[in-house]
């Protein structure tokens, strides 16, 4: 294990850093949809059609991430965090820039490509940088600034729509995304170097230096500015005369794109991928990351991200208040079902699978994965029906009182994360998941008895989000430690990876079963008391909400002192079996 200096600590710092931000972004979109959707056509009234956005986004972040951790084992993670920074940046560009809903999708599908890319690649650089015992911090230190970023994120958007719009909030996210990555490369070779862990079985291939592509850079620089003029074009430049003809559709009924501006930036664009191709010191060197992908598995890889893809649209696209699965969502489960069988047949023949054989063998890796889902199960109770359950009780309250009750669990959560990361040095991993875990279920068990008021008191509106808030912290780095500890060296991307997509599945099962069983309640109580009104209809279904949350919460403690039990994660390292 290499030593730990001030060179690779700013190289994590960075790191860190860029999930930060990127978490800003996950949540900042909650206020600026409505005037996104304003700007596609979309109606405030037709909230579901507006929901690509947000799939588009989760889709790009849970479908892509074990690919992207699968890289980080075969390159490195320092490559991976500056490519993903850079689909991150050219995601805000195109979200920023977006005139219609394709448009918008696509830049939000590349922002999750690229925040989602952010996070697996962090913690293998922790993996890489931190010997076994010393991993709890920083792992600690990285979820708490993955949480802290959840709770300035809507402060954030507030701030930036009271002096511009919503696309300002995007070009913000390009420029400083474009700040990290061009910090992360600046950074001495020798810490980028000695972050590479010693279990990986290929060594980052290396860009020659020399002159760069002057005639690539070229190319890029006449496709990005055709692309702003085409989406973005100024009015001086339009209704002119003679300039304005780069704006009429070469064929009747064509769109931006069939427009000469439009043509010349994706001519450019092919040009400059041919030179990536052709160069000897290309600007981005598709070869060697096209071997890289073909190393990945690419079949396997493509089996993988449907299988997840199918899961994420049939939960992230329906409507829990009618039904559990959006209406096409059986026919997205079916197709990932297909996918993953497929999945297990390619992986027991083929010689070097996506999900190499026996990455998850040990108890404490593939435990970790069940009890990352039910985490994210019960987390996003607090993320939804806390403020759903502060409008429904308090009449007076708008969306900005409302997020700021939840503020008082999200404050807690980063704090929470440094202190298990702290404890799991000196605990075991299942023993300091469990402590969390029943905190939080003790903070879902008496918000399930608040009523009108509740939030006024001080007791009752702020100690047990308090406490729900350091419970699901203290969870976050166990896991992560336990998991990490249990894998090989050549995995542990990959393993980060299925982490966070485990917790994101989790999410989005989570929300709507338990929005469905708050409803079941709702209907219960209507039936057997007509008299109730819609407000206490609603605070009865949050509860129930509660209540479940609770239950799963529960679940996901004794589950980590069974799972997590012997888990190596204070120094003694795993070891997978012979053969």
């Amino acid at each position: 294990m290499t030593q730990v200096d001030r060179r690779t600590r700013g190289l994590l710092t960075l790191a860190a850093l860029a999930v930060a931000f990127a978490a800003v972004d996950t949540y900042v979109v909650v206020l600026a949809l409505p005037d996104m959707m304003a700007s596609t056509g979309i109606g405030v009234q037709e909230l579901q059609r507006a929901a690509p956005i947000v799939s588009g986004f989760l889709l790009g972040y849970v479908a892509m991430l074990p690919l992207i951790g699968r890289v980080s084992d075969l390159r490195g993670p320092v490559p991976v965090l500056t490519a993903s920074l850079i689909a991150f940046v050219i995601g805000s560009v195109v979200t920023a820039a977006a005139y219609d809903l394709t448009s918008m999708v696509v830049g939000r599908f590349l922002q999750g490509v690229g925040g989602g890319g952010l996070v697996p690649a962090t913690m293998s650089l922790v993996a890489a940088l931190y010997p076994v015992e010393r991993r709890g911090l920083p792992l600690g230190l990285v979820s708490a600034v993955q949480e802290f970023g959840a709770v300035i994120g809507p402060l954030f958007g507030a701030a930036v729509l009271t002096v511009t719009t919503w696309r300002g909030i995007f070009a913000i996210n390009a420029a400083v995304g474009l700040l990290l990555y061009v910090a992360i490369r600046l950074f001495p070779r020798e810490a980028a170097t000695s972050a590479e862990s010693p279990g990986d079985r290929r060594q980052p291939e290396r860009v020659p230096r020399g002159v760069p592509d002057i005639l690539g850079a070229a190319l890029l620089l006449i496709a990005v500015v055709a692309a702003g003029l085409t989406v973005n074009p100024p009015t001086a430049l339009y209704t002119d005369l003679t300039w304005g003809e780069l704006y009429v559709p070469v064929t009747d009924g064509g769109g931006r794109w069939l427009q000469p501006v439009g043509l010349i930036a994706i001519v450019a664009f092919v040009l400059f991928w041919v030179r990536c191709v052709m160069a000897q010191r290309p600007l981005l060197d598709v070869r060697a990351w096209g071997r890289t992908l073909d190393e990945a598995d690419g079949r396997g890889s493509a089996l993988l991200c449907i299988a997840l893809a199918g899961i994420v649209l049939a939960f992230a696209t329906a409507d829990p208040e009618v039904s559990v699965f959006s209406p096409q969502g059986p026919w997205f489960l079916t197709g990932s079902a297909v996918a993953a069988v497929s999945l297990v047949f390619h992986v027991r023949q083929a010689p070097d699978p996506i999900l190499p054989r026996g990455v998850l063998a040990a108890r404490a890796a593939w435990g970790g994965l069940v009890v990352s889902l039910l985490v994210g199960w019960a987390l996003i109770a607090a993320l939804v029906d806390i403020p759903l359950f502060a409008r429904t009780a308090e009449e007076s309250y708008d969306q900005l009182d409302a997020a700021l009750v939840l503020l008082r669990f999200l404050v807690a959560l980063p704090i929470g994360a440094v202190i298990g990361g702290y404890l799991v040095r000196r605990l075991d991993a299942g023993v300091v998941t469990a402590i969390g875990m029943a905190a939080a279920a003790a903070s879902f068990a008496w918000m399930s008895t608040w009523d009108r008021g509740s939030l006024d008191s001080a007791l009752h509106g702020w100690v047990p989000l308090a406490l729900g808030g350091l419970g699901f912290g203290l969870a976050l780095a166990p896991v992560n430690a336990a998991v990490l500890a249990s894998t090989r060296d050549d995995s542990h991307g990959l393993a980060s990876a299925l982490v966070v997509v485990a917790r994101m599945v989790g999410m989005l099962v989570g929300i709507s079963v338990l929005t469905t069983w708050g409803l079941s309640r709702l209907y219960a109580e209507r039936d057997a008391d007509p008299s109730l009104g819609l407000r206490d209809l609603g605070m009865l279904q949050e509860q129930a909400v509660f209540q479940g949350a609770a239950a799963v919460a529960a679940l996901a403690a004794a589950l980590a002192l069974v799972l997590f039990r012997g888990a190596p994660t204070r120094g003694t390292r795993w070891t997978p079996p012979a053969g």
